[in-house]
């Protein structure tokens, strides 16, 4: 779970990002998740751009992708959605998250 300040920190990482994948009329499914993994993996921090003719509110693609994928789903605004995900190999790992306070 991540705290304020470090969903800040990734926020302001992903403002310059492009989204790498889209998702269209047809919504969600098992091969766009497969890719979003494989993608996350070896960049932690990913966009994903809902397209114009997709009914499906961005919110709960966001949360079904967050949850089928593992990521963190880090923000929503508008028809973008920001997923993060420490990769779990060192060679990948380039995000250092601010420490939560105690």
């Amino acid at each position: 779970m991540l705290t304020g300040k470090q969903k800040r920190h990734l926020r302001a990482l992903a403002h310059h990002l492009q989204p790498i994948f889209q998702v269209g009329k047809g919504g969600t499914n098992e091969q766009l998740v497969r890719h979003i993994e494989e993608a996350i993996e070896v960049r932690e921090l990913i966009k994903l751009s809902v397209l114009n003719n997709c009914m499906d509110d961005p919110r709960e693609i966001g949360a079904e992708v967050a949850k089928a994928s593992g990521c963190e789903l880090v923000q929503v605004i508008g028809k973008t959605i920001v997923l993060y995900k420490r990769s779990s190999e060192e060679k990948y790992r380039k995000i250092e998250l601010p420490s939560p306070k105690r």
